[in-house]
């Protein structure tokens, strides 16, 4: 065990606390830092065999950049026997009313995984890496098509705020670029649906970003004038946000309080810091429940979240991924601003509150 102390600054009233961690360093496994691939895990749906074909495919890319084509071989064969063998297991958990247009990507899958054999044999690199990309795109189709209602309820004390039933995309015009996000309602109702219902307010529009930490997070969301979050028009009170952190295989999430505080560590989490580009709501440094408005970028930094022992999750609530504009992301500095942001989609599933 070694005490350990996070030092990220910001604004005083949604900065980075600053407290010593005593956790174990000893990393374990091999950190997901692919957003497409956390985002399809963090879909609430229980079927073995898809999970293992995704699997599969995703593996790929271990071996890929080496130019290693057994186990790359190997991957491909596991894929296409469990789509030859398991699709009745597959298609069980896929609503009826679903099962027509499931059955056409399932057919489309096994195209395309003896199409990605034949790449594979021939070592086309290239080739291999776009075919995988499609099955991987149409398997997130198909796991989609298996979500049933939504995974859980949100605690009635989260009434008055707006939640997220399932996910969007928000699309975000910034002046170097555009940012692309997949907000996750599944994993953080709340906190997703705070930011979602800000976004279609116009909210976050001309407000500028700022630096915290060490270049690795981008922050933004900070309301011109005194005010340090969202002053919501109808109660003119300060629209306050829990902490909302969903470890896997919890029923939902734990809100509150930081993991830490609960006296868990190195946790597993439905939405990590491991990617680049995460999307994360700020607090002030000792209230884990007064966030608002503002969010930050997480670009990824291997000294803060190494595989199993990463100083970030369960600190924090990430409610989403940038999945397009990565790029755009690591040129945006202090004098740029947003420009407008807005819901390209999903915006059907923002619950408005029940109360105020």
């Amino acid at each position: 065990m070694v005490a350990l102390s996070l030092s990220l600054c910001g604004r005083p009233a949604n900065a980075f606390p600053v407290q010593p961690m005593l956790i174990s360093v000893l990393a374990q496994g091999n950190a997901i830092t692919d957003p497409y691939a956390i985002l399809r895990y963090a879909l609430p749906i229980d079927n073995e065999p898809i999970r293992k074909i995704q699997s599969a495919i995703e593996d790929i890319s271990n071996y890929l950049r080496g130019k290693r084509w057994p186990p790359i071989v190997k991957d491909v064969k596991t894929a296409s026997f469990l789509l030859t063998l398991r699709s009745d297991k597959i298609l069980e958990d896929v609503p009826e009313t679903n099962k027509p247009q499931a059955q056409t990507i399932l057919e489309k899958l096994k195209t395309e995984v003896v199409q990605l054999q034949e790449a594979a044999d021939k070592k086309d690199k290239e080739q291999v890496q776009q075919i995988r990309e499609s099955l991987l795109s149409k398997i997130t189709d198909l796991e989609e098509l298996m979500v049933v209602g939504f995974p859980f309820e949100v605690p009635a004390e989260y009434a008055n705020l707006p939640q997220l039933k399932g996910r969007a995309i928000v699309e975000v015009e910034t002046t170097k670029g555009t940012l692309t996000l997949v907000v996750d309602g599944y994993s953080a109702p709340v906190n997703a649906g705070n930011f979602v219902d800000l976004v279609k307010r116009g909210f976050y529009d001309n407000l500028p970003f700022s630096r915290s930490g060490d270049d690795f997070v981008v922050q933004t969301g900070d309301p011109i004038g005194p005010e340090e979050g969202f002053i919501d028009p109808e109660t003119k009170e300060y629209r306050a946000i829990p902490l909302e952190i969903l470890v896997k295989g919890e029923d939902a999430p734990i809100y509150g309080a930081t993991l830490e505080d609960m006296g868990i560590y190195l946790p597993d989490l439905a939405l990590p810091f491991n990617a680049y580009g995460a999307v994360a709501l700020a607090r002030p440094s000792l209230d884990p429940n007064g966030g608002s408005s503002q969010f930050f970028f997480f670009k990824f930094d291997n000294e803060l979240t190494p595989p199993g022992f990463n100083l970030m999750d369960g600190r924090y609530a990430v409610f989403g991924y940038v999945i397009d504009g990565k790029e755009v992301l690591g040129e945006i500095n202090e004098k740029d601003k947003i420009i407008s942001a807005k819901v390209i989609d999903g915006l059907d599933n923002l619950v408005e509150p029940s109360a105020s």
